[in-house]
């Protein structure tokens, strides 16, 4: 079953109205990675490959979004195969959802940012946009969500034939926030945030990431569950709808690792 990743929109009003998706078939390309033979995972097929989004990734909206789309595409960058995100006034996420719910222990990737987002704060809702972000979505149980979210959470399944993802972590290359920063999402606390690079960070250079997911979910949501529950989703996207602005970013080398 396809999922719902309305990321920074589960909150309120805004949660029934947005609780279906729009799915955009990518380009399909070449068969995915070999396994890490470590690591009992599903595989993680390379996000470009051959000049194209890499197999089994989808490019997914809003319901009737009004916003355009993000545009997500294959573009070499000083001789690396990396995924273009493209932001003008938009919102989208590229995601891919795993055949199985284990959890990696690291996940790792490098970006950059050519253009960043004019005004963005993540920290209110007016601001709420990001040139890039990495998430993983979890299937953290109903029961160890706060009562108020988990009626509003339940309330907006009612509605929709998709698992609205319960906690989705997000790191994040923020506007003004500081570097290491923790922040909910002004919209909802089912998405939170770890800040890894900022608008002060040189352009068009390439940072290499490495992130402990045990590790980083405890300190976001070590609140509600102690370990990661099962994987739902990576996503990847970039978004500058609630400023009106765009960006340029790229992502390359997303993987598990042992």
């Amino acid at each position: 079953m396809r999922r719902a990743w309305g990321l920074g929109l589960l909150c309120g009003c805004t949660l029934l109205a947005r609780a279906q998706i729009a799915a955009v078939p990518p380009a399909t390309a070449a068969s995915a990675l070999p396994q890490t033979a470590a690591v009992a995972l599903s595989m993680l097929p390379p996000v470009v490959l051959g000049g194209q989004i890499g197999a089994g990734w989808r490019v997914v909206t809003l319901p009737q979004q009004k916003p355009p789309v993000t545009r997500f595409s294959a573009e070499t960058v000083a001789d690396r195969p990396a995924l273009r995100i493209e932001t003008r006034a938009s919102y989208g996420n590229l995601v891919f959802e795993p055949a199985s719910g284990a959890v990696p222990s690291r996940l790792a990737w490098a970006w950059r940012v050519h253009q960043p987002v004019a005004g963005a704060d993540i920290s209110s809702k007016d601001g709420d946009d990001l040139p890039a972000k990495v998430c993983l979505s979890f299937d953290l149980p109903l029961a160890r969500v706060p009562f108020i979210e988990r009626q509003l959470l339940r309330l907006a399944r009612s509605r929709s034939s998709e698992n609205l993802p319960a906690a989705t972590l997000c790191w994040v290359w923020g506007g003004s926030a500081l570097p290491g920063q923790l922040l909910d999402s002004p919209y909802t606390r089912r998405l939170r945030y770890i800040v890894l690079r900022t608008q002060g960070e040189a352009l068009d250079t390439w940072f290499e990431e490495s992130r402990d997911v045990a590790a980083d979910f405890r300190r976001a949501f070590g609140d509600e569950a102690a370990v990661p529950p099962p994987l739902l989703a990576v996503i990847v996207g970039g978004d500058a709808d609630n400023t009106g602005a765009g960006s340029v970013a790229h992502v390359a080398a997303l993987r598990w690792l042992p």
